[in-house]
């Protein structure tokens, strides 16, 4: 995988993860849902963003029964997100991707509110890059300095992390990464619990 460009990796990736049964789609997912609620991270987080599961994207519906969080959910309007609070249970819409997103109606979320940020990827490595989609959404919000200091966490299956990814220089490193098996602190290197 040294040598493919992101297009190819892109496509890669998602067709991998499009391959898994839903069963080991779904138990993969649950696990990485653990995972991420033993970090303190997680639990120290009042309000917390999100996404919908897109394309077998690992499904974190089930940090949603947590009553004690707020969540946020985005909104693809033009070229940028806009944050909605969302429950189980609220209004939504099917976006032009085919995307679940909050109804527009409910109430907007601004950076100061959040406290972690959950983010879709394809792919992340070792440094912390992600590979998204190519529409460059997550990379222009986290490039804004309301954005940029709040912790974020790559959210991918084990076999998404890899060693190194080919960057731009508009691509944005994120602080922490989360899979079914490991929950890696980018400005470590390592999982914590590991010596």
């Amino acid at each position: 995988m040294q040598n493919l460009t992101k297009a190819e990796l892109r496509r890669l990736l998602i067709k991998q993860r499009r391959s898994l049964s839903q069963i080991d789609w779904k138990s993969k997912s649950d696990r990485l849902c653990q995972n991420l609620q033993h970090n303190p991270l997680f639990q120290q987080a009042k309000t917390i963003l999100s996404y919908f599961s897109f394309r077998q994207e690992p499904d974190l519906s089930l940090l949603l029964s947590n009553t004690d969080k707020k969540w946020g959910f985005p909104r693809c309007v033009q070229q940028s997100l806009t944050w909605h609070y969302w429950q189980p249970g609220e209004t939504y819409n099917i976006n032009s991707y085919g995307i679940i997103e909050p109804d527009a109606n409910l109430i907007q979320l601004q950076p100061c509110e959040v406290d972690l940020i959950l983010v879709p990827s394809v792919a992340c490595d070792a440094q912390g890059y992600r590979l998204g989609y190519g529409g460059g959404f997550y990379d222009r919000m986290l490039s804004l300095p309301e954005w940029n200091l709040i912790p974020t966490v790559g959210i991918i299956f084990d076999f998404s992390y890899l060693p190194q990814l080919p960057i731009d220089y508009w691509d944005k490193p994120l602080t922490t990464v989360c899979t079914e098996s490991q929950f890696i602190d980018i400005s470590y290197g390592l999982p914590p619990n590991l010596p």
